[in-house]
């Protein structure tokens, strides 16, 4: 089984991941969606945060070198700090906006004009969050070498998105992987795997109603 999958099935197995092609999730966005995904539950099982970890300090290779690392407030904090533990770096992080008080800090912690700063987020939707940061830390005058997440969901609008803005980015795992992962292991019938491809090829208009 490659990585992106392993990853996949460790995050289904600590509920990180949640499969409901039946019974769907509403986003806040108002989406119907077949898939709930919340990576801080990562950080409550050591051994699966170590492995993500691990498993992202392999990742960042190909944005090597860089002088530092920042998460994206506020999921991406945690995992941003454990990895630039690992890889012993400063860390810093972006607000989702300027504080209303003190220094009013949009970056928390210390970053100067010139340094080349990995972003780290913990799941990558449409990309607008992680996006925020990376043009935020651009105004600061650092050079963002690129961002990573622990999952995405493949949806073409964030790969335009990174793509408009030049910034490449990479995962550990994603949805298409996650439905390998899922058929490896048979945990739906035929008809509820339909299901899960239908959202993918169409999230805006799915419907287990509307897909079956």
């Amino acid at each position: 089984m490659e990585l992106r999958e392993d990853i996949a099935i460790r995050l289904l197995q600590i509920n990180a991941i949640k499969l409901s092609p039946q019974n769907p999730f509403t986003w806040a966005s108002g989406i119907q969606s077949p898939i709930y995904c919340d990576n801080r539950l990562i950080l409550s099982y050591p051994e699966q945060r170590k492995f993500i970890i691990s498993a992202f300090a392999i990742l960042a290779e190909q944005f090597a070198p860089f002088d530092g690392i920042s998460g994206v407030a506020t999921a991406g904090i945690a995992h941003g700090a454990l990895l630039a533990q690992e890889m012993d770096l400063p860390f810093s992080y972006v607000r989702s906006k300027a504080k209303g008080h003190g220094r009013r800090n949009l970056i928390e912690g210390n970053v100067e004009r010139g340094q080349r700063i990995l972003v780290i987020e913990d799941l990558i939707s449409t990309g607008g969050s992680a996006i925020a940061a990376i043009e935020a830390l651009r105004e600061a005058g650092c050079e963002v070498v690129g961002a990573m997440a622990i999952f995405q969901y493949n949806f073409k609008q964030a790969r335009q998105r990174f793509d408009e803005i030049n910034c490449a980015f990479a995962t550990l795992s994603d949805y298409i992987s996650l439905i390998a992962a899922a058929k490896s292991q048979d945990m739906f019938t035929e008809t509820e795997f339909e299901l899960l491809n239908a959202w993918y090829l169409n999230p805006q208009e799915w419907g287990p109603a509307l897909s079956v």
